[in-house]
């Protein structure tokens, strides 16, 4: 029998962002790894507008998917998170027994499964924000046992109950991408006797996590593409130097962010396969036979397990697991092959 904690997020249902931005769970809209010259998210980043934060009843979703875990002998305990805190209290449940390091580590047996109800991928970026925070150890505390690979060890499993229906098309739900269940019974049948399914996690020096992959670019208020300017590195290859105009520019983990409208940015991501795919999109100039002007979008692309990006200058805009930020300042992201897993039928 299983000790299964049905969490959710006490977010407005709409925001694309959710708790996990340094302090309260509303709002949640723009991504906590935008900071100021301090260092931190600024109070208007971290979204604490408490009177928004009223808790809701469980959507019925998770009360379907409680029945069904309870049909199936799990005891259920229903939490609605409002805060960085109350996430951490959830995720202390999987910690395992004391180590003689004394470093905070999950539990291999997991006696306790963790089912997170999400309205976003956004918000189940934020649980494993929180996790990464809770078991990755310091560099000067780095054990032995730890895969050379990896900065942090086997996350433990989480169970995925999407709250909205999926989406069709190409920008598809991560649980759509994974193919993991939606309906609440199949959901609790993959936490009773599913298995777990590891995947690729994404870690950046901004102190956050990317489960799917980010899109960085502008539009104007028309809809149109801005030109901008960055210096895109991947392990020892240069996409660009920074000198030529941009349109977009993809960290693609999943392929959630693989199209822009009709232009194929991203070949074929697999979230398991160690690597990061990695394409900008550069308007190129070519003439036709007649002589005349026309602009062609060339898209490079290649793969490895590290990728920089350089803004040249002012800010750029982006969206990461759905969640808006703005890059000012160099921002890098690396691979940490099989670092969380999902639980699948």
């Amino acid at each position: 029998m299983y000790d299964v904690v049905l969490l959710t997020l006490a977010s407005e249902r709409d925001a694309p962002g959710g708790c996990g931005s340094g302090g309260a769970c509303c709002g949640g809209a723009t991504d906590p790894t935008t900071q100021t010259d301090g260092g931190q998210a600024s109070p208007a980043q971290s979204g604490g507008d408490t009177e928004r934060c009223a808790t809701e009843r469980p959507r019925v979703p998770v009360l379907a998917c409680s029945d069904a875990l309870i049909a199936r002998g799990a005891r259920v305990e229903m939490i609605t998170a409002h805060s960085d805190a109350e996430i951490d209290a959830v995720l202390a449940r999987l910690d395992g027994p004391a180590r003689p390091d004394g470093l905070t580590w999950p539990d291999p047996d997991g006696k306790t499964r963790l089912v997170v109800a999400t309205a976003s991928d956004g918000q189940l970026r934020a649980v494993l924000r929180r996790l990464v925070r809770r078991y990755a150890p310091a560099p000067s505390r780095r054990p032995t046992d730890l895969p050379g690979n990896r900065t942090l060890p086997d996350l433990p499993p989480v169970a995925v109950l999407p709250l909205d229906p999926a989406r069709g098309g190409p920008q598809q739900d991560l649980a759509a991408q994974l193919g993991l269940p939606r309906d609440p019974a199949a959901v609790a049948a993959a936490v009773v006797d599913g298995t777990a399914r590891r995947l690729d996690l994404l870690r950046n020096d901004g102190g956050s996590v990317t489960l799917d992959g980010a899109l960085l670019g502008a539009a104007d208020e028309a809809g149109q593409p801005l030109h901008w300017r960055a210096r895109v590195e991947v392990d020892d290859t240069v996409l660009t130097n920074g000198d030529e105009p941009l349109l977009a520019c993809v960290v693609g983990n999943a392929g959630g962010y693989a199209r822009l409208d009709d232009v194929v940015l991203l070949s074929a991501p697999d979230p398991a396969d160690g690597q990061i795919e990695v394409a900008v999109a550069v308007p190129v100039v070519v003439r036709s036979a007649l002589g005349r002007k026309r602009v062609r979008l060339e898209v490079r692309r290649t793969r490895g397990r590290a990728v920089s990006v350089l803004p040249r200058e002012g800010k750029v805009p982006y969206l990461d697991d759905g969640v808006e930020g703005e890059l000012t300042r160099k921002r890098s992201w690396w691979i940490e092959p099989g670092a969380w897993a999902v639980w699948s039928i």
